[in-house]
């Protein structure tokens, strides 16, 4: 199975895509450190039965793995997921254009943390297949246009929270990398959603937001688990499990279907059709996807 690692990966970035334009959208009149706090304890509390189960195994877990997960949590299960969110309130789920953009720059960080904290020599044709795929997910969203800034004085904050999250979670791909050395992607779901629970717990509650769950209507509850069954906890299942088996420089370029299947699903939504300079970018982009799992890398760490 470790050739179709990379599918793995693709699948849960297209369903985080799914997440950002189908149903995200119901959680707007949340405060969003709630959101994710519920979000994260809903998934924590389902897994349970995993951390039961191999609850010896975490007496194996040294200061570095314990470092790792926290960075983790940190990164893509607090800073990384409020930012996104939140980026997304600020234009409304109409404009993606500034938020999309700015996660495009996602692999540049991450293969930059790649090579630095986990020593992964990158070849050349690398480099050539990423900056394919950054240009054709590029094209793909804008076409031969600019992108839109008419998004109201909110457009800069938007695009700010947005280069938080892509460097948040370009950092939180290369701690689960690390975070996944010592134990089975079950238990790295599991820690992952548990450790971000914990602290957005801490970080809703300094923010005063824990008393707005009152608020939340009987449909958001039901968002909310569909997105623990799909695109919250299902998808960190899948992406980790692919995780585990890949590179993280190769995992960050199999995550731009995220923000393949956001732009997309928000032409189809809104009635608006891909014209072919876009459609040239998806195929570039998926091209590239495929080229770029197969590279070979020297001196990985998944060995």
């Amino acid at each position: 199975m470790s050739r179709f690692a990379p599918i793995f990966v693709i699948v849960a970035a297209a369903l985080w895509g799914i997440d950002g334009i189908v149903l995200r959208p119901a959680l707007y009149s949340l405060p969003v450190p709630l959101v994710v706090l519920i979000e994260s304890s809903i998934v924590a509390l389902f897994l349970s039965p995993i951390f039961i189960r191999q609850f010896p195994k975490l007496k194996l877990l040294t200061a570095k793995d314990w470092f790792a997960f926290l960075g983790v949590a940190l990164f893509g299960g607090a800073i990384g997921t409020m930012a996104i969110t939140k980026a997304l309130f600020y234009v409304n789920f109409v404009n993606l254009s500034i938020v999309i953009l700015i996660q495009k720059l996602q692999p540049v960080f991450a293969l930059t943390f790649a090579a630095l904290l986990l020593k992964e020599r990158l070849p050349k044709i690398f480099f050539i297949w990423a900056a394919l795929a950054v240009i054709g997910a590029y094209f793909m969203t804008f076409g031969y246009s600019l992108p839109v800034l008419e998004t109201g004085n909110k457009t800069l904050i938007a695009a700010g929270l947005s280069l938080i999250a892509a460097i948040s979670f370009s950092s939180s791909t290369v701690f689960s990398k690390r975070a996944l050395r010592d134990v089975g992607f079950e238990m790295g779901t599991y820690l992952r959603f548990l450790l971000s629970a914990i602290i957005m717990l801490i970080i809703a509650s300094f923010m005063g937001n824990i008393k707005a769950i009152v608020n939340v209507s009987a449909t958001q509850w039901w968002v909310f688990l569909l997105i623990a069954f799909t695109t919250g906890g299902a998808a960190i299942f899948l992406y980790y499990y692919g995780l585990k088996k890949i590179t993280a420089s190769v995992a960050t370029i199999c995550e731009l279907a995220f923000p393949m299947t956001a732009v997309v699903l928000e032409y189809f939504i809104h009635g608006n059709i891909l014209n072919p300079v876009q459609w040239m970018g998806v195929a570039l982009l998926i091209f590239s996807i495929i080229k770029v799992s197969g590279v070979k890398f020297i001196g990985s760490d998944t060995k």
